[in-house]
């Protein structure tokens, strides 16, 4: 029996309730890594640590991973496709990178709805020497061919989250109207073939509070 947005939310929450509000990144990598899972080596380990979680915490309630549409497959299915993010909160104002604005369309025209699960929390970041990221590359073998190549053009490289300390988790439910006011991000990019690269919705992080179905 299909369950309403409401109480979709409700079962979600009292799963995600328990997750540790804490999360030091060396810890959440060697968690990712002694389970096997895919994504330990990413530099942006605390979205991928998120998506982790919430696939451990979430899957006797939700269907993971959730539906495809084209090219692109939803992190999970309760009542409506979900996807998790996670998002450092700062001074000034921030975008959610959320996915690709055909998919999100597509979900909402057979759902009705898209829904969002996102940590915002408080990041803490690598010292001077870089040590996080030092270590983060010992454990992996060694700089991948992405940093080697950044380093031979003499590109920057970002500083590492080391930590992050979730505040709250949010529930968002983006249908038609809500998603006619998000931005787009991607537009007239193109990848390294040359093709171009579909645009994916932005949610200001101010518009959360506008969106969410639940929060805690």
């Amino acid at each position: 029996m299909t369950i309403g947005i409401g109480e979709a939310a409700l079962k979600i929450s009292e799963k995600l309730r328990y997750l540790p509000r804490h999360w030091d990144g060396k810890e959440a990598i060697l968690e990712m890594k002694d389970k096997n899972y895919r994504h330990w080596k990413q530099m942006e380990w605390i979205g991928f640590y998120f998506q982790f979680l919430c696939e451990r915490y979430l899957s006797e309630v939700m269907e993971i991973p959730g539906p495809k549409f084209g090219n692109v497959t939803f992190d999970g299915l309760l009542s409506l496709p979900w996807d998790f993010k996670a998002h450092a909160m700062g001074e000034r104002k921030h975008k959610i990178i959320v996915n690709d604005s055909v998919a999100i369309a597509s979900a909402i025209s057979q759902y009705g709805a898209f829904g969002l699960i996102i940590a915002l929390g408080e990041a803490h970041y690598n010292d001077k020497a870089r040590s996080f990221q030092k270590w983060h590359e010992e454990l992996k073998g060694g700089a991948s061919d992405y940093t080697k190549e950044r380093i031979d053009r003499g590109a920057w490289s970002r500083i590492r989250k080391i930590s992050f300390d979730v505040k709250k988790i949010a529930l968002v439910k983006i249908d038609d109207e809500t998603l006619e006011r998000c931005g787009t991000f991607q537009v007239g990019f193109r990848n390294s073939n040359g093709s171009p690269r579909r645009p994916k919705v932005l949610l200001d992080v101010e518009d959360v509070d506008e969106y969410k179905i639940i929060e805690f």
